[in-house]
């Protein structure tokens, strides 16, 4: 092995993914002690496998990517209708297929299968004066075709996300102020068309519960009440480790996954938050400044994407569990429960060591 690999490998980063993944399993164990416990185990197989799956995603260059990125895209946009097809249903949806003995969920991989296909177009047709509506039809396909694979499932938290991650890359890299005012109206103009013509019951359900959850207290509302509870009771220093009341007596639903940070706070308290909020401020931090010292346009937009893609996972979750936004299923990234969910944030952050390390070695 080249000694240039350990002598410019990015440390911090690593340490702080890491860091947020010994949280959550920490976390998990506490949350699925007393009945599912093998839960825990199994996110220990995830980790062991995320982390051998990003080995290679590290050492192999990441520009033969500029190749395979729409072949990649490709690939993930077969998963998703064969979701359609043959998936899995659970709790309503199908979202998941079977591969090896393994539940994969490809609306995650998605996710990182748009970066990539935005990086490779952006790097080809770079305008540094902004861009024009007819210049962004492609890259409006590229993410509106996975968006309505995957609301079909229907997952509209995910589908939305992926077109989230997408707008805040064209912002980023700039557009025309004719199309940004266009894109701002059609923006306000979706939530209303939306909820007429698109959104199913449950979905209106939860944008109701989440301006009032006191107004079905034992049903829709129920996740937020006990969420906020869970967050607000935790004081200071928190309970202790597997003495949450609201975890351990299960008042909490999907505690190990998209609640995973009210246990946390309840049992932690402030101090473990703040802990866990600080590391994933740094997390962000750090993949910024890959992007910024990126020595080539197609490292530089991969990483912007993925530090994009990190900060929105992170402020959803964190404000769905407070309150403050639907409840719509996206996970704390490292520290939630799901195997998919770990190994595509794991091949991210492989990537983000690959464009941080190679900066030195061109």
């Amino acid at each position: 092995m080249d000694k240039r690999y350990i002598k410019n490998f990015d440390w911090r980063l690593f340490a702080t993914a890491l860091g947020l993944v010994g949280i959550g399993l920490i976390n998990i164990y506490s949350a699925t002690w007393g009945g599912q416990g093998n839960i825990f185990v199994k996110q220990l197989l995830w980790v062991a496998i995320a982390l051998t799956a990003m080995v290679p995603v590290v050492l192999v260059d990441y520009r033969v990517l500029d190749r395979l990125s729409y072949a990649l895209y490709g690939i993930v946009v077969a998963m998703l209708v064969a979701v359609l097809a043959f998936g899995r249903i659970s709790l309503g949806a199908r979202r998941w297929i079977d591969i090896a003995g393994f539940s994969v969920q490809p609306s995650e991989y998605a996710k990182l299968a748009v970066i990539l296909a935005l990086a490779k177009y952006f790097q080809k047709y770079w305008r540094a004066d902004g861009y024009t509506a007819k210049e962004l039809a492609l890259p409006m396909v590229l993410a509106l075709t996975p968006f309505a694979l995957i609301a079909r499932q229907p997952d509209l938290g995910s589908a939305g996300f992926l077109l989230l991650i997408t707008s805040t890359i064209f912002l980023i890299l700039k557009v025309k102020r004719r199309l940004l005012i266009a894109l701002s109206i059609l923006g306000l103009s979706m939530p209303p068309l939306l909820w007429m013509f698109y959104m199913h019951d449950y979905q209106k359900q939860r944008v109701l519960t989440l301006l009032d959850p006191q107004r079905d207290p034992l049903g829709k509302g129920y996740h937020i009440i006990q969420s906020i509870i869970a967050v607000g009771s935790g004081g200071m220093a928190g309970k202790g480790f597997m003495q949450g009341s609201q975890s351990q007596l299960k008042f909490l639903p999907e505690q190990h996954t998209d609640f995973i940070f009210s246990v946390l706070a309840e049992e932690w308290g402030f101090i473990g938050s703040g802990l866990t909020l600080f590391l994933i401020m740094l997390l962000v931090y750090f993949a910024m400044q890959v992007a910024v010292n990126a020595k080539d346009r197609f490292g530089q937009l991969i990483a912007t994407g993925i530090a994009v893609m990190f900060f929105w996972q992170a402020f959803i979750n964190l404000a769905m569990v407070i309150g403050l936004f639907p409840v719509v299923g996206v996970p704390l990234p490292f520290v939630s429960y799901g195997g998919s969910a770990l190994l595509m944030n794991m091949l991210a952050l492989g990537l983000l060591l690959n464009i941080s390390m190679r900066r030195f070695m061109f």
